[in-house]
């Protein structure tokens, strides 16, 4: 393991202005997003949809990576150049997603705990020789009654740890991804609560697996009450209580987080993103590793139609700006109208 490299890439991940576009939905997940907008998923529509997103001019200016799904790290853009290749052409990192799934977790309903750590070493040396730099490893952990309990939490940590370590063995900076999902009526004292016991757990382990933190990225859920929750709150109190929280669990020496999504819409994750920059100075990057919330506008406008792609391509480019301008905490609302 070089760890300067490691380093370097994480850096690269989560440089000013930039974040991760999130490729990597399942067979099954971009099956469910296809039939909403009357698309038959094949591997060759998966494909082209992929070519649409890798291929849109001026986005380099604003994605820094892209994690990959297995089946799209092995295709190639219809010129034959493989897309690990013709990202990284325009200076975009390729990762690649390397779990298998959050699956029920035995003893406790519930809850899950995700799986994959079998042949993941070997799997990785693969991933490494097609081109990925960097992988990526999603936890699940729901609020609910009498849920998550410490078993959930500490599976999932030990979890995630053995697979950042493995990542770091193999050359590769590991994106270890603890959500705390939005389902339910929640609060958002206690989504900081559980967000803030998730990371403490997460952080024990990668301490006692060695994991190198400057050559690692985690992504994380900002800190938000329930989708069902009566109390929903302004972007502001999302990023105080999101920056307290990590601020609290995270170390200084990691080099960023790259918030996920999951479940916000493309503007207000932009917004709440935003917020958190605007509030001055932090120990770490505070970045994007966005799927739905990049995705969703170009999808709508694409269709599978091959005369909508520049339309789609032109909604992918502004969420990535717009995203990028929350890099810097400059975005406003009234951006949204450039497009």
């Amino acid at each position: 393991m070089d760890r300067s490299t490691l380093e370097q890439t994480a850096r690269t991940l989560v440089a000013p202005g930039k974040g991760i576009l999130a490729a990597d939905e399942s067979t099954g997940t971009i099956r469910k997003r296809f039939d909403d907008i009357g698309v038959e998923s094949t591997a060759e529509t998966r494909r082209s949809y992929r070519e649409m997103l890798f291929t849109t001019p001026g986005v380099d200016a604003h994605v820094s990576g892209v994690i990959l799904f297995d089946e799209t790290i092995r295709q190639s853009a219809g010129d034959g150049t493989p897309f690990p290749g013709l990202l990284t052409e325009r200076g975009i990192t390729p990762g690649i997603k390397v779990d298998r799934g959050a699956k029920p977790l035995a003893g406790f309903p519930g809850e899950k705990v995700t799986e994959g750590l079998d042949g993941l070493r070997e799997r990785l040396a693969e991933y490494r020789e097609l081109g990925a730099r960097f992988a990526k490893w999603r936890a699940v952990i729901t609020i609910g009654n009498g849920i998550p309990t410490t078993t959930c939490i500490a599976s999932n940590a030990h979890a995630l740890a053995r697979y950042a370590a493995l990542c770091q063995e193999a050359g590769l900076v590991p994106i270890v991804e603890p959500e705390v999902l939005m389902d339910g009526d929640h609060t958002i004292e206690r989504c900081e609560e559980v967000t803030g016991g998730a990371l403490e757990a997460v952080f024990l382990e990668l301490a006692r697996h060695s994991v190198f933190l400057p050559g690692t990225l985690l992504k994380p859920n900002m800190v938000l009450p329930g989708k069902n929750c009566p109390a929903q709150v302004a972007d502001d109190e999302i990023a105080e209580a999101t920056l307290r929280c990590f601020g609290r669990f995270v170390p200084r020496e990691l080099p960023g987080i790259v918030f996920l999504s999951g479940g916000q819409s493309a503007v207000e994750a932009t917004a709440r993103l935003n917020a958190m920059n605007a509030r001055g100075e932090h120990p770490w990057e505070l970045s994007f590793s966005y799927g739905r919330a990049l995705q969703a506008p170009p999808l709508d406008a694409w269709r599978g139609r091959p005369e909508n792609v520049p339309a789609a391509q032109s909604l992918f480019a502004h969420r990535a700006s717009m995203n990028g301008a929350a890099r810097s905490g400059t975005y406003t609302p009234e951006m949204e109208a450039s497009v």
